[in-house]
């Protein structure tokens, strides 16, 4: 008993410590929240909840949120743009540490859209895979994000924000 006391001591504090370490971090990688591959190819990301289809891009529609009305997945999972990445260059900054704190969404067929407004694209992504954008911004989960809706990834490092359905990016 005394064992597992010192034991929880010892671990709980470790692992809130390791869950709440985000921020700026080197080239605004955010996080170092790693919860590994989900098996549904969304790297962080929680399980879909849908028909169990894993391939090809997700859906795309908006939730309103205390932000406002901002672009998530069909499973509501919130979508993301970095600041670091330049509009309509075609390429994405974020690798290493970075992608696997915000792995890309997947872009390999046209999704399903639903109630946006700014143009859908793709990119190759840094790993040679499409990658959605919208209004030329390359779109990212946070691995630190969930549930739907949570909107853990906003204003990390002052540089990773939530979009609204125009593709505008919600500072702030």
């Amino acid at each position: 008993m005394k064992t597992r006391r010192t034991l929880k001591a010892v671990a709980v504090p470790f692992l809130l410590l390791t869950l709440t370490a985000c921020g700026g971090g080197e080239g605004g990688d955010g996080s170092s929240t790693d919860s590994g591959d989900t098996g549904n190819g969304r790297y962080g990301a929680p399980p879909a909840t849908g028909d169990g289809d894993s391939g090809g891009a997700p859906g795309l529609r908006t939730a309103d949120t205390e932000l406002g009305t901002i672009v998530v997945d069909d499973d509501g999972m919130v979508l993301y743009q970095f600041d670091s990445d330049d509009r309509g260059s075609g390429t994405s900054t974020c690798e290493g540490q970075c992608a696997q704190n915000w792995p890309a969404v997947p872009g390999d067929e046209t999704p399903d859209v639903e109630g946006i407004s700014g143009e859908i694209g793709t990119i190759t992504g840094v790993d040679g895979s499409p990658q959605l954008t919208l209004n030329g911004w390359p779109l990212y989960y946070y691995a630190g994000d969930q549930e739907p809706g949570d909107l853990s990834g906003q204003g990390v490092g002052d540089v990773w924000w939530v979009l609204t359905p125009e593709g505008e990016p919600v500072r702030g």
